[in-house]
């Protein structure tokens, strides 16, 4: 087991994992500097979602390594992995998964309370989200008076609260029209550069992948290439791919 590069907030060699016999990830290697959105794009079933769930700690891979903050994630126990999730991460996938009887701020909110902040601290940071994703105005409803736009942009008013060192966003703008997906990316990659949060952005759309600092590609679970905003390949991620074939 080597440590990861100290430039690296999170860092992963040779991951492999397989769902039920079937390939998901063969041998992903990659490296994640602070701060940096990474897009990681393919087609749907390229291994996106088990990606990311392996760099989180959702998953633990069956093979290989997965670091952060040069703390070896993957020989976590459980309560320990859970533990780093719930004051580390901060997590968006296509659905929202609100809680139905919490109103709109307390959903954001959910994150400070279960960490023991007052409940007047606590919903002071879920409208100040929650107004800066243009929806303070639906604070006190609750997600079944919402538009599904709304329970989105709530969900990630949730992963923002905490002000996480990284947030996983799983295609967190799948379920939104053009018009909508662009306000919460923008909230969401302004936040993160302001705030130094390190973002891992899986989508299949390229106009989203813009929006990161560097794009992985995936195909059929493996790593095809690593590439910068202009077109330019990146030096490390070829290294990088190397380790991944």
């Amino acid at each position: 087991m080597v440590a990861p590069p100290d430039n690296d907030v999170l860092w992963a060699r040779s991951l492999h994992y397989s769902h039920s016999g079937s390939p998901a990830l063969t041998g992903v290697s990659l490296g994640v500097r602070e701060g940096e959105i990474l897009a990681v794009s393919g087609p749907r079933g390229s291994g996106k979602t088990t990606l990311l769930r392996c760099l989180s700690g959702r998953l633990v891979p069956q093979q290989g390594e997965v670091w952060f903050n040069s703390t070896p994630v993957h020989t976590m126990p459980a309560a320990l992995r859970e533990r780093l999730r719930r004051d580390r991460f901060g997590w968006v996938g296509p659905e929202p998964a609100l809680v139905p009887e919490l109103k709109a701020w307390e959903n954001a909110a959910l994150p400070l309370l279960l960490h023991g902040a007052s409940h007047r601290a606590a919903k002071k940071a879920a409208m100040e989200w929650l107004e800066r994703l243009d929806i303070g105005m639906i604070a006190r409803k609750r997600p079944a008076a919402l538009l599904q736009s709304q329970r989105q942009r709530v969900a990630v008013a949730r992963a923002l609260v905490t002000t996480p060192s990284v947030i996983f966003a799983d295609e967190p703008t799948a379920p939104l029209h053009r018009t909508d997906r662009a306000q919460v990316l923008r909230t969401l990659t302004t936040a993160a550069r302001s705030h130094r949060i390190t973002v891992l952005l899986a989508t299949h759309d390229a106009e989203v992948a813009t929006l990161a600092d560097r794009t992985l590609t995936l195909l059929d679970g493996r790593r095809v290439n690593s590439v910068q905003p202009d077109g330019a390949d990146d030096a490390e991620g070829r290294a990088a791919c190397s380790l991944s074939v």
